[in-house]
């Protein structure tokens, strides 16, 4: 097999603490090269030194068996390397064709042609976007789409994925799993990042495992199954604590009536839907992208506004609330933790303790505005511990946190706000196997409190591990309830498309 890029002995420090620490590897033409591990081990880390992001604080680059050094990501797509980030790198005012030929204009551009261009290109890989929309009007999962297809269209002869799939339905995995295909076919080298163990199993050709920075098996992917990678990456099994429902653990019986939804409507999105939430349970919602399972909480919590003609009535514990911005939602006990956390849930720059605080100001528990560095430290410390966030220190950027680490953040920023009702759209999203047992935990523990919890995710196994009861969105609407005795995945599913 052709070596076509390869990382020998790399080591990248942070304020004197190894991300990655003397790691090897080589990425071969036409073979897709799965690298997993927990968030922290290192595997964003790696991967930006391929794409130019990140120098190496040691060790060497080969491309063609050739020393390289990309001074930016630029370069190294001048070079064929292009990465499809996690986080999508779109400029949201632009449309979706100016993104895709950004860098590539022509001295003049024609609008109609660069539109017919684009449209052309994204039905030759099955995305359907309108690549005259503004990419700040997309989805999460379209804005991957366009993310994907931006890096395509580069013709690299090495492409990273982060987290492709995270935002895609079953049909729209298909499809870029047939791209996949077919850039194989043309000698492209693939390096693909998944928290979905069995995608990795299913599309990889070697795998390698990170654990701690540093570098744990690599090997030919037929030598691997679920348990083995995750014994590599954790040192133990999770299979059965993950998704599997403990038998011995009783549905929590219904509390009080928290929150109780009557025929909400939000444009197109939302259509008269009804639903209720009950203390001291998780719910569980499910849907497939454009079900409205986000906007209706969206709605509730004050993010998106309801139709101000027959928009539907909200009542909290009993009384009818009407809010247009989170604030007063969040100040009545509604905390939302957003499924898309770079751009909606963090402020990259500011340090974990800075963010935490900000949560406990937006609910006046913040004390008096002029902050005490103490006790900002004081309670950033206390979350930490609470909720197991790996860092060098509070002070820590949040930008410098792995993916799991981000997401506790987020949550702690929420929880800080000392809520009634806690909302979890895609709570484990882009979080590795060791974090999303983590969360689980803490999404549990908050129902055993007496909170009233919702779970919204795309995941099923996620749905029917976690929730008490669960509701089932479709074309805007609530159109089934199932109590977990009843549920399963084909009865779910059937009543999410049907």
């Amino acid at each position: 097999m052709t070596a076509l890029l390869e990382l020998k002995n790399v080591t990248k420090l942070y304020r004197g603490f190894a991300a990655i620490s003397d790691v090897s590897i080589t990425l071969q033409a036409g073979r897709v090269h799965a690298i997993l591990g927990e968030n922290g081990a290192g595997k964003s880390t790696l991967t930006k030194m391929m794409a130019g992001a990140v120098s190496p604080t040691s060790g060497e680059i080969l491309l063609d068996g050739k020393p390289v050094t990309f001074a930016s990501p630029g370069e190294a797509l001048r070079h064929g390397i292009a990465m499809v980030f996690q986080e999508t790198s779109l400029v949201p005012s632009l449309t979706v064709a100016q993104n895709l030929f950004l860098g590539d204009e022509k001295v003049f551009n024609r609008l109609r042609g660069l539109y017919i261009a684009a449209q052309q290109f994204l039905q030759s890989l099955n995305f359907p976007v309108d690549p005259a929309a503004n990419v700040s009007a997309l989805g999460a999962a379209q804005r991957q789409m366009v993310e994907i297809a931006r890096a395509v269209r580069k013709n690299a002869r090495v492409i990273i994925f982060d987290e492709p799939t995270a935002t895609l339905t079953p049909e729209e995995k298909h499809h870029f799993f047939e791209l996949i295909e077919r850039l194989k076919a043309r000698d492209v080298a693939i390096v693909f990042i998944s928290h979905a163990l069995e995608e990795a199993l299913t599309i990889s050709d070697t795998i390698t495992v990170l654990r701690d920075g540093q570098h744990v098996i690599t090997d030919a992917t037929s030598a691997f199954d679920r348990d083995k990678i995750i014994r590599s990456m954790v040192g133990r099994t999770l299979s059965d604590q993950l998704y599997n429902r403990d038998a011995m653990r009783p549905t929590r019986p219904y509390g009080r009536k928290t929150l109780s939804v009557q025929n909400l409507s939000m444009g197109r999105l939302v259509r008269n839907t009804s639903f209720s939430v009950y203390a001291g349970q998780v719910t569980g919602v499910f849907g497939l992208i454009g079900s409205g399972r986000t906007e209706s909480f969206k709605v509730v919590s004050g993010v998106a506004k309801r139709n101000f003609f027959h928009g539907g009535i909200v009542r909290l514990f009993g009384k009818a609330v009407y809010y247009r911005i989170p604030r007063p939602a969040v100040r009545a006990g509604i905390a939302y933790v957003t499924e898309d956390r770079k751009v909606e849930g963090i402020f990259e720059t500011m340090s974990i303790a800075e963010s935490i605080h900000i949560g406990a100001l937006a609910a006046d528990k913040g004390g008096s505005w002029i902050v005490s560095r103490r006790k900002m430290r004081e309670l950033a410390a206390r979350w930490s511990k609470a909720l197991s966030i790996r860092a060098i220190d509070s002070n820590a950027r949040v930008l410098e946190l792995s993916g799991g680490n981000q997401q506790k953040v987020v949550i702690a920023k929420a929880l800080v706000q000392d809520p009634r009702i806690v909302i979890f759209d895609e709570p484990t999203r882009g979080v590795d196997v060791g974090a999303i047992a983590e969360i689980h935990e803490i999404i549990n523990g908050l129902a055993d409190q007496g909170l009233a919890v919702v779970v919204i995710s795309s995941y099923l196994p996620e749905v029917l591990n976690l929730s008490d009861r669960i509701l089932v969105a479709r074309q805007g609407r609530i159109v089934e309830e199932f109590a977990m005795d009843e549920a399963s995945e084909e009865k779910i599913m059937y009543a999410a498309v049907h």
